[in-house]
């Protein structure tokens, strides 16, 4: 191709950028696979305010979850501060809600209580859940200390998670908004937190099952089947481990 024939293709390329996706002015997801018909009917407000704390790599996700809990729940009762510490200047007032008496973190720490025991003394309480894969957030948790101070609380449930799109490491792993959903619903001890918050998630994974995605089994389901394609590492393999000690092991 001679320098005549290059500058000739370049002239052709269109100056106008190309026809961008209508974008829903809600979720901000193009049209076609938005899911903001599935958010509860009116805006859910319970007493407890969900806190996330979210790893910036979470945000780049085109299939995360936590828009979704932040349109399902009422305005300010689900809030997101972004960072790989918390906290940092940068987050607004975070700090003091950290150390609320009536904060607990939602983590499955040794010292962490079924949250279904809290002491029912206070009316409401900020629920603070990491956002990110569980690498991320052990990473989280690992460098911000004002979190190893704070009441620490898990959730037993039975549920298995509806995020069928997505490799969850174990059987038992929840998404952000299922684990939210499921926590509010024994909290505010009301069913229709679970039940209306994941329906923009259903919508979701029956829109991309419809259009070529495939249903995920979690690793732990497919190294069990011999099904996982590369071999596991150290950090999962006890991840695993642990998982499996504390079905036998139940506190």
């Amino acid at each position: 191709m001679d320098e005549f024939t290059a500058w000739e293709d370049l002239s052709n390329i269109p100056a106008d950028p190309p026809v961008m996706r209508e974008l829903c002015s809600n979720c901000e997801r193009p049209a076609v696979v938005c899911w903001c018909s599935a958010l509860p009917p009116q805006r859910l407000s319970p007493r407890s305010t969900v806190i996330l704390l979210q790893h910036p790599a979470e945000e780049k996700r085109c299939l995360r979850t936590a828009p979704m809990l932040q349109l399902g729940l009422a305005e300010n009762k689900c809030l997101i501060y972004k960072g790989k510490k918390f906290p940092q200047p940068k987050h607004n007032n975070l700090e003091h809600i950290l150390t609320q008496p009536n904060t607990v973190l939602l983590y499955p720490s040794k010292s962490a209580t079924d949250i279904r025991e809290l002491d029912e003394i206070n009316e409401s309480y900020n629920l603070v859940l990491i956002d990110g894969t569980w690498p991320q957030a052990k990473a989280i948790y690992a460098s911000s200390p004002i979190l190893h101070t704070m009441k620490q609380v898990k959730l037993l449930t039975s549920s298995t998670s509806s995020y069928i799109i997505r490799t969850q490491p174990t059987e038992g792993c929840l998404s952000t908004l299922e684990t939210a959903a499921e926590a509010l619903s024994q909290l505010e001890k009301n069913p229709q937190y679970r039940e209306q918050l994941i329906e923009p998630l259903h919508m979701l994974c029956k829109y991309q099952l419809e259009n070529g995605a495939v249903t995920h089994q979690s690793k732990e389901f497919l190294i069990k089947t011999q099904m996982y394609p590369k071999l596991i590492g150290k950090r999962l393999s006890r991840l695993l481990r642990s998982t499996n000690e504390d079905v036998l092991n139940p506190s």
